[in-house]
């Protein structure tokens, strides 16, 4: 088992003050909010969590995509990616392996235009589903939580 390095900067860091559902996001030198809706409780002062998942899949999405279409110098013009989230009773899922309870699915529509051959928009399609965040969200995930270590004061 390896030890993570517990000095080095975190990737993202979230604030929130536990009054509200509103919390500050910092990603490197970009900072940004979420928030629950109103009908949730929340102040909706930016997106919810789950709007912060499907975006991550979408950007990733297009990004695979657009960079697939510049190497291999397609004529690609645009990406316009769509994401739903949902849970649904396992028994409705014909292809997954989970046959009890509920699970998460997303739907994922992309959408390329440019004077593509049917070959080449089948294999940009096939390349959306390669995308890093796509393959992170189908494997095994490993979520380590612990408490943080409080820093000592001089």
């Amino acid at each position: 088992m390896t030890k993570q390095n517990d000095s080095r900067t975190a990737d993202v860091v979230v604030h929130g003050d536990a009054r509200s559902f509103g919390q500050e996001i910092v990603a490197g030198k970009h900072r940004f909010r979420a928030d629950e809706p109103v009908s949730a409780g929340g102040g909706d002062t930016g997106p919810d969590p789950y709007d912060y998942l499907l975006a991550a899949l979408g950007v990733c999405t297009s990004m695979t995509v657009g960079l697939y279409a510049r190497r291999k110098q397609l004529p690609l013009e645009n990406t316009t990616v769509s994401l739903w989230h949902s849970r649904i009773h396992a028994r409705d899922c014909e292809e997954c392996e989970t046959k009890e309870g509920m699970l998460d699915r997303i739907d994922v529509e992309v959408e390329l235009t440019g004077s593509l051959t049917t070959e080449q928009h089948a294999k940009l399609m096939e390349i959306a589903a390669k995308c890093p965040v796509h393959r992170t969200l189908t494997s095994e995930i490993n979520i380590r939580l612990r408490p943080a270590q409080k820093s000592s004061s001089p």
